[in-house]
């Protein structure tokens, strides 16, 4: 069995193994060194967000089967997409469609920030009023699918090895995970962290109630994209301990920790704009 059947047979255990070996991780982790005092039933918000990330897993592979895995299988069949044109060393193409694949996803969060319509979907992911291990995983369904839609697109514009479309789907799981982890970093290791991979501390600014500080800090697992494109935040203005997590319209329960309410979050109130460029802050509550 070469490398690319074993991936086909045990793509399944393999996430799993690697979602479940790093959520236990980070949970403890949580227990040993926590960052902040959660403010919400931790366990009714967890029941409530993996109940919601079980949920979509399910209707996941319900619609689409073979998902990303097999999108990179059919693209290999066709002959479609930049590596299966040109003749690039295999560590090369792995590399590199890990990189670029990364940055779509980075350039992906952007745009549902920036589309009143999509925005409301993604509310749910920041309508948390705690932020820990699970909020990693907490996506509206919707947009759960409509992510698996755009890297369906990548994968037939790349042509990635299958392997590297496994190692990118684990890498952003296992990194999502981590930067919204309440967890401690001592501040030497978190400055030289955030320089290679996006940090708790770094992305928790992404997950502040204050507008400007929202719109920065788009990255699950390369730190570069912020930089790069100016969008970049190093500390939120109140302290980490300090900050208020969540969005200021949903600060109910009802909303923000149990599923029903998340998954009726996209359908609640007026289409409203959450522009990408309210990047200045204004001392009100507007």
């Amino acid at each position: 069995m070469n490398l690319n059947d074993f991936i086909m047979a045990n793509e399944v255990p393999i996430r799993l193994g690697f979602f479940l070996g790093i959520f236990a991780v980070m949970a403890l982790w949580e227990m040993i060194s926590p960052r902040r005092q959660l403010k919400t039933s931790k366990a009714v918000r967890w029941a409530n967000n993996l109940g919601l990330v079980f949920f979509n897993s399910f209707i996941l592979r319900l619609v689409f089967p073979a998902a990303a895995v097999g999108m990179a299988v059919f693209a290999r069949e066709q002959g479609w997409g930049l590596f299966n044109y040109i003749d690039a060393p295999f560590w090369v193409a792995v590399l590199a469609s890990v990189v670029v694949m990364d940055f779509f996803i980075w350039l992906q969060h952007v745009m549902v920030h920036a589309v009143p319509l999509l925005w409301r979907f993604h509310r749910v992911h920041h309508a948390d009023l705690d932020y820990d291990v699970t909020t990693g995983a907490r996506f509206h369904t919707l947009e759960i699918l409509l992510s698996m839609l755009i890297k369906f697109a990548v994968i037939m514009l790349l042509g990635p090895p299958i392997v590297a479309v496994v190692v990118f789907e684990v890498l952003l799981n296992a990194t999502a995970m981590f930067n919204h982890g309440n967890v401690r970093l001592p501040e030497t290791v978190d400055r030289f962290l955030r320089l290679i991979v996006v940090t708790p501390d770094m992305h928790r600014v992404h997950h502040s109630v204050e507008d400007d500080e929202t719109n920065s800090n788009f990255g699950f697992n390369l730190p570069w994209w912020d930089r790069l494109f100016g969008t970049y935040r190093a500390q939120p203005r109140a302290g980490h301990e300090g900050m208020t997590i969540g969005i200021r319209t949903f600060r109910d329960d009802k909303w923000c920790s149990w599923l029903p309410g998340m998954l009726a979050i996209p359908f609640v109130g007026k289409v409203q704009g959450y522009a990408i460029n309210r990047r200045e802050w204004k001392d009100n509550h507007e």
